[in-house]
């Protein structure tokens, strides 16, 4: 069995925020959004459609909480959950929470101006924050 590995990409533009039984929970280092992404930690999955059935509806719980939570915490009017895979091809979903005030509104937030990395004491706050509201599902604290 292959050991996981989390892609370059999403390594590099992410902060680690802990472990769910099937994902990793990140943080875009992107301050314009409060954004989410889960990867399962599953090596070679692309498509959410080659997760056995019992893992599908798992990936389901965890983005659906993760979704409710950050739609709560942050007050987002509207939620962007998406797996698109383009750029990175392994298997992770975007969680975005949107506001009708943001740069972007009302179009996707992809490819749309330059991530602001969050200073370390935001990075700190914001993946503080997100523990606490993340801790039921959380397998490491």
């Amino acid at each position: 069995m292959a050991i996981f590995t989390l892609d370059p990409r999403l390594q590099q533009d992410t902060l680690y925020i802990a472990e769910f039984s099937l994902c990793k929970v990140l943080l875009m280092n992107d301050a314009r959004y409060p954004w989410v992404i889960l990867v399962p930690k599953i090596t070679g999955l692309t498509e959410i459609f080659q997760l056995d059935e019992a893992g599908q509806q798992q990936l389901m719980v965890e983005s659906n909480f993760v979704a409710q939570k950050l739609k709560q915490v942050i007050q987002a009017d509207k939620m962007n959950v998406a797996a698109l895979g383009n750029v990175v091809s392994q298997l992770h979903i975007h969680h975005v929470a949107r506001f009708i005030q943001d740069d972007t509104w009302p179009a996707p937030v992809w490819g749309k101006g330059d991530a602001i990395a969050y200073t370390q004491a935001e990075s700190d706050t914001v993946i503080a924050l997100l523990k606490s509201e993340f801790s039921s599902l959380m397998q490491d604290g």
